[in-house]
Order: structure tokens, then sequence, then C-alpha cells
């Protein structure tokens, strides 16, 4: 379950899996909806009267990116059929425009003729039901449609255009799909198929004794078909490689504002540093929405996927992009939850990136008792996040804009949504999405967003409302370290659960505690936080050669040991990463930086082949676990790059400690 390359334009997102086949085809928004499905796009070749696709254990491949860009560079070898491809696959920075050019290099030294094949498998719209594939005449393409998407496939060698086409059914009944007709090396020429369909396309191409040639392929998207026939002819007239050249700049250009100071950090780290960079932009769409992950093979696990937007995951991306210098990137994302804010001030569980309400599986009512189904955090931390950006850029115009309609409502709720007796926010479920209760790591996250209100209403001369921010702010800290720090424990709790008419401590080893210095409730040196980060460093840690940080004692999710004292839960990229941003906060001369620039190193290193990083791993083997990529995971690698380049050249300059740039300047 993975997805090795990623490539995408705010408007239209492809997935490709390790064979270079196409899995999830989104459009017309980042995340929604999905015209492939994880069905494969096969992509193969007949070479004198032998064929192979490219998931034939022969070839040996070997996926990657351009440098600094969006754009794969993948290599794949057949000794078998002496044959070897060099294949690069972009989205047009502007145009809904896929492009693929493959080099067929001949290993031998006799000539070949070679024709290189391409299945399109599409569930237009995300299901099977109404799709038309057909050969369009007037251009010569092979174009699919339902409703008001519509997809056109074409491509181009020096021989020229498409060489032969057919379209024809597909998993109904016997059939299997036009795929199989390509292995013959011929293509039946059927001109038109309805229902559950899919198409294959063939190019020839000449090989001299160990020469080359080039095929390209593409694929414009639209609402009609006058829009993909028109975005097929940009294509032609300006060449699809001119068109891949370009795409490269742009990203290179995109990625240029990050600077070339990374201090003594390993070329590696570097690599994955700029790759997340990338990654996390591919999962924004241009309307604001920050995808949690788009692998679709997750719903072999669980009839629903990550396609969504949970406010939570969205505010703690947009604050590394932030912190990143990419202001302008994450900037739509702050009006997005504006947009969808329930007129109660609180935002709901998740998102879909249209803007509606996404799915959930947190009741209205328990045992006939109403229950508000919200995680208390995704509120908090957007308007945490917010602060943050401002903070770091000085951009007045975005908070200016949403502070009525955004600032001043989600404060206001977190303000009234509180537990008197305790001084605490009122329950809600966790972080993880999984328990109901009151918790440190909202509590925490409450205490970050209240201020970072509070600071807003200063900003813009509402002096009332920052004092009842920042009155609230401190009942939340009060209730934090009078009913959560355990002192028999030396550790504060994950947080309280009403049990038998009381609330009870709920001292599950958590790793989500370090949101304690994390949104200012506490600094980083406080003896409890220390105390509780140590206690997260050695209860927590997977004690095998994979390493890492599991969310929580005794997790379940994905669960593959059974011995709590080798693998408390699966080593997750973000918890790991945690531990290390504590340890760089707490750092006071370079010698404290060996720790997380290894574990830096060591996230890198967990990387598929190609760079995306999962959501967790197998703690034996390092293999990844549930989606791959996380874009939570890209994240949260991103920010803790940037706070060790702060932190170091703080350090060899020998200046003061650091404001702190993962907290809160008041903290």
């Amino acid at each position: 379950m993975a997805r090795h390359l990623v490539i995408g334009n705010g408007k239209m997102l492809i997935n490709l899996d390790r064979n270079g086949f196409i899995r999830d085809l989104y459009f017309p928004y980042v995340g929604q909806l999905n015209h492939v499905g994880g069905q494969s796009c096969r992509f193969g070749l007949w070479v004198d009267g032998a064929f192979s696709w490219l998931d034939d254990p022969a070839w040996r491949i070997e996926p990657g990116y351009v440098e600094d860009s969006l754009v794969t560079n993948v290599t794949a070898r057949n000794d078998r059929l002496g044959i070897e491809l060099q294949v690069n696959d972009g989205v047009h920075q502007r145009d809904s425009i896929y492009l693929k050019r493959v080099v067929v290099r001949n290993l031998w030294d006799s000539p070949r003729e070679v024709r290189v094949f391409f299945h399109q498998d599409l569930m237009i719209d995300g299901n099977e039901v109404g799709d038309t594939a057909a050969f369009y005449p007037g251009n010569r393409t092979v174009f699919h449609y339902k409703r008001s998407s519509y997809f056109m496939f074409n491509g181009k060698t020096d021989s020229g255009g498409i060489h032969q086409f057919s379209t024809g059914i597909k998993r109904f009944h016997s059939a299997e799909g036009t795929w199989r007709d390509a292995e013959d090396g011929e293509l039946a020429g059927n001109a038109i198929a309805q229902g559950s369909v899919d198409s294959a396309i063939s190019f020839r191409a000449s090989l001299a004794p160990g020469g080359e040639s080039t095929v390209y392929y593409w694929c414009s998207v639209g609402s009609d078909l006058e829009e993909v026939k028109a975005l097929d002819q940009y294509v032609q007239d300006s060449h699809p490689e001119k068109l891949l050249s370009r795409i490269v700049i742009y990203w290179n250009h995109w990625l240029s504002r990050v600077g070339n100071k990374f201090g003594d950090l390993p070329a590696s780290v570097i690599h994955q540093f700029k790759h997340s960079l990338l990654i996390v932009r591919t999962q924004i769409d241009d309307r604001g929405a920050i995808l949690a992950a788009n692998d679709s093979d997750i719903l072999q696990y669980n009839r629903d996927h990550y396609s969504y937007m949970w406010p939570r995951d969205g505010a703690l991306i947009a604050d590394a992009m932030s912190l990143a210098g990419f202001h302008g990137t994450i900037a739509p994302f702050f009006h997005f939850c504006a947009r969808v804010l329930s007129p109660d001030g609180y935002l709901y569980h998740k998102y879909n990136p249209d803007g509606t309400v996404g799915s959930s599986w947190h009741p209205y009512v328990v045992q006939g008792v109403p229950r508000l189904p919200i995680q208390e955090d995704e509120t908090a931390l957007v308007l945490y996040a917010l602060w943050m950006d401002y903070a770091r850029h000085g951009e007045i115009e975005l908070p200016q804009s949403l502070y009525s309609k955004f600032v001043r409502k989600a404060a206001e709720f977190l303000c009234d949504y509180m537990e008197p007796s305790l001084g605490l926010p009122r329950p809600s479920y966790d972080l993880w999405e999984e328990r109901f209760g009151i918790w440190t790591y909202t509590a925490a996250s409450v205490y970050g967003g209240l201020m970072g209100a509070a600071y807003f209403a200063d900003l813009f001369g509402d002096y009332d409302r920052s004092d009842q921010y920042r009155a609230v702010a401190d009942r939340v800290k009060s209730g934090i370290l009078d009913h959560l720090w355990d002192e028999e424990a030396g550790r504060f709790a994950r947080g309280l659960v009403w049990r038998d008419g009381s609330w009870v401590k709920d001292m599950t080893l958590e790793s989500s505690l370090f949101g304690l210095f994390e949104f200012g409730v506490l600094p980083a040196e406080d003896a409890r936080v220390a105390s509780t980060m140590e206690a997260i460093a050695t209860g927590l840690s997977v004690k095998t050669e994979i390493g890492g940080i599991a969310r929580y004692a005794e997790d379940y999710y994905f669960r593959v040991s059974d011995d709590p004292n080798i693998a408390p839960g699966n080593p997750w990229v973000i918890c790991t990463l945690w531990l290390a941003k504590y340890r760089i906060e707490t750092a006071r001369g370079l010698n404290d930086l060996e720790e997380p620039r290894r574990t830096l190193e060591k996230v890198a290193a967990y990387a598929l082949p190609g760079g995306n990083l999962p959501e967790q791993l197998h703690p034996i083997d390092g293999s990844p676990l549930s989606v791959a990529p996380l874009t939570w995971s890209h994240a949260t690698y991103v920010q803790t790059v940037c706070l060790y380049v702060r932190k170091r050249e703080q350090l060899s300059s020998s200046a003061a400690p650091a404001e702190r740039e993962t907290g809160v300047p008041w903290a």
C-alpha cells in the first residue's frame, strides 16, 4: 500500500506506483474525484514478438524525480528483452495536462522493432457505470467521458502519432479489458465501448543497434470535448518535450525560496526536505483544502479513504509550510476554514475538498445523551496556525479578512466550550479520533489557539475580547497544571475520562504530550515537560533496528508486534520527529543536535524509493504501513529541518537562546 510517485498542480493529482502505472487520477479537486480509483493503467512493450507489462518481475525499476521538481525520473531495465527505458512524467504547472516521455534504448547490437502500449482504465467520477471510451478521428485520439468529465489520450513518436487503438469492456462477466488485447502486439481497433470500459493505444519505434527512440504520451482533462481538444492541440503546438522542461523549471523556481544554507545536514536530509516540500504542495488544492493523503489502496482495509481535509492535519501542515516561507501557498487554507466554520464557531471532524462535510464515525448521541461530534483541537489549531503565520510574515491582510468571520467566532466557541469545575475544555474526541474525554493535547491546543486570538484582538484594537481570550487561556493553563499533572508518575496524563461519576486520569503514555511546549503552555525546559518527554523517549521507543517512536502504549492501528517491550506500537514518522523537535528546542550546544540530526537521517532512510514518507512503518522490516505519502509526515519533516537549521545557526553564532519557532512568541 503506497504511491511511489506523485505529481500534480493544485487542480489535478496523479499517483503512480513502483511500476509506473497510474493508480489514482484526481480532478477537478485534489482528492476529489478519483477517476482511476486504484485500478492499474498499464504501460508495456512489444519487442520482436515478445510482450511485457512493466509489472513483470523481469523489469528492474528505479523510481525517482528530476532534482528539485515534480517531474519523475524512472529507469526500467529488462535484460531478457534487451531494453532500457528512461521515463519522465509530469502534470503541467497550470493546465490539466498529464505528460509522459519514454526514451526506449536498445541494449543489443541488432536493429529492433518496438511497440509501446498505454492502457487507460478509468472509472470516471469514481464508478464504472455509464462510461464511454471512443476513438475520435478528427485528431486521431482516444477519449473517455461521462457527464462533465472528459479525458483525451494522444501521443507521438518520430514516425507519427497513435499506431493502433482499441476500446472494450472490462471487469464485466468474463471480459478482462483491452490490456489483454495488447499482449499479442496488435490492437483490434474497436472504435467505441460503453459501460465499464477501458482502452489501449500503441506507438511504433524503430531502434538501431545500441540506439534509442523517444515516445511521448499525454492526457488532457476537462469538462467537455472542446476543452480537451484545445488542450491536446496546445500540447502538439508547444511540443511535449518543451512542456516537460517548463514543468521542471517552474518547480525549481518554486523551491528556490528555501535557499541553500543547511548547516551540517547531509545531502540525503536536504534532498528529503526539498522533496517533502514538493509532496506537500501536491496535496494542497488551489481552493484551500490540504488533504491528509490520497493513497486509495487504504480502501482495501476500510471502505473509506484519507482524501479529506482534517482541520488538524491542515493546520499543522500549514504551520510547517509557513515556517518554510510558503505563506502564499497556505493562505487559501485559512479562507477555506472560514467558509466551512459552523454557525456555532467550531469545525467538524473532516471535510471533502469541495468544502462539504466529510464522513465521520463520531456519534451525535451516546446512550441517549447528545454529544457534539468534534475534536476541539481542530478548531483551536487553525487559530494557532493563523497567528504563527502572521507572527512570522507580518501579512496583516489575511488575518484582517478573517478576524470577524473566523477568529472571533472560533475563539468565542473555545471560551464557551469549557468544563467549569475543572477550568478545562469540555470533553471531545482526541487528536487520533479514537476516544472521548478531556485530553492534554486538546487543552494545550486550546490554550495556543486562544492566545493567538488574544494577540489578533490586540492587533486590531479589540481589547475587551483580548482580555476575555487571555483570561480563559489562563484558566486552561491552570487546569492543565492542577488536573493533568500526576505527581506520582512524574509526568502529565494523557487526559481525563468520566468514570463512575468522577473524572479519572488516563495515564496511558502518549506521544502527543509534546503539545504542552509546542503550543506554549510551558517552556520545553520546564521540569514537568522534561520528565514527560523523557518518559516518551524511553517508554514509546521501538526497540528494533527500525527504531522510532510509537503514538502511544499498545497502539492497535495496523499493529504488527504483540510484544510491547519490543514495540509499544508501530513507529510513526510524526511522533519520531516530535521527539527530535524537543531535542532541538532544548539543545544548549552543538553536541546536543547530534541526536536530532541522526533522526532526520534515519527518517529520510525510511522513505520509499522515490522519497515518499508513509504514515507509519513495520517495526521489524521497515516497510510502509497505512498510507503513503502522508502529508503530515512530510510537513513535520519540513518543520523539523527548519528548526534544526535555525537552532544550529543560533548556537554557532553564540547568540542568546532563540525565540522559539515551534511554539508561540508569548511562551
